[in-house]
C-alpha cells in the first residue's frame, strides 16, 4: 500500500511474502515437472500467486494455502494448453530414443530416460503421474488438485502407468499403492 509515496507493508502483505518465499521451491518443483520446462512452470506459478495475492484472505483462510495454489498452477498449466495457439506454437515431444546409452551412470541414465517418457505423456495424464509419485497425493487429493473425479484420476493413472510400461518404464509402488485403496 503507498500512503503519501511511501510504500508501506501490511501484514498481509508480509505473511504473502513469507508464504510465496517459504513455498515457491516446492510449488516450482512439482509445475516443472507437470510442464516439462522451466518457462511454462514459471509463468504458470507467477499466474497462480499474482491471483492467490489479490485474494490473499480466501487463500488463506483454507485449510491448505499451499494446496490451493498448487491447484491454481495445475490449472493454469492444463488451461494454457488448451489453446489453440499453444498448439499451434508448440510441436509434439519426440519420443524417446531406444537405442541403448553409452554412459556409465546407468541410474542416471535411466532416471533421465524415465523422465524423457513422462514428459512424453498427455498433460493430465502426467499431471497425475507427477502429483502422485513425486508429491505423493493421494487419488482424493489430485481429483481436489486437478478439479476432476476420483475415477477421472485412476483411469489417467492407468493410461499413463500402461504407456509407461509399454515403454519398458516402472514405477516403484507409491506409498498406499499395494492395492489399498485411498
Amino acid at each position: 500500500m503507498a500512503l503519501n509515496g511511501v510504500q508501506v507493508h501490511t501484514n498481509a502483505d508480509t505473511e504473502f511474502a513469507e508464504f510465496f518465499s517459504t513455498t515457491w521451491p516446492s510449488l516450482f518443483r512439482t509445475t516443472y515437472a507437470v510442464a516439462g520446462d522451466v518457462g511454462s512452470a514459471e509463468d504458470a506459478l507467477q499466474s497462480a500467486y499474482a491471483k492467490a495475492y489479490a485474494s490473499w484472505r480466501k487463500v488463506r483462510s483454507t485449510d491448505a494455502p499451499e494446496a490451493y495454489v498448487r491447484r491454481m498452477a495445475i490449472n493454469e498449466l492444463l488451461g494454457v494448453r488448451r489453446r489453440a495457439w499453444w498448439k499451434s506454437e508448440r510441436s509434439v515431444a519426440d519420443p524417446p530414443p531406444t537405442g541403448a546409452a553409452t554412459s556409465h551412470e546407468s541410474a542416471i541414465e535411466d532416471r533421465d530416460e524415465m523422465w524423457r517418457v513422462v514428459l512424453a505423456l498427455p498433460l493430465r495424464q502426467r499431471a497425475v503421474i507427477v502429483l502422485r509419485y513425486y508429491e505423493d497425493l493421494s487419488e482424493e487429493q489430485i481429483a481436489e488438485t486437478l478439479g476432476c473425479s476420483r475415477g477421472t484420476v485412476k483411469s489417467q493413472a492407468a493410461a499413463a502407468l500402461t504407456t509407461l510400461r509399454a515403454r519398458g518404464m516402472e514405477l516403484s509402488s507409491a506409498p498406499g499403492q499395494s492395492g489399498d485403496q485411498q
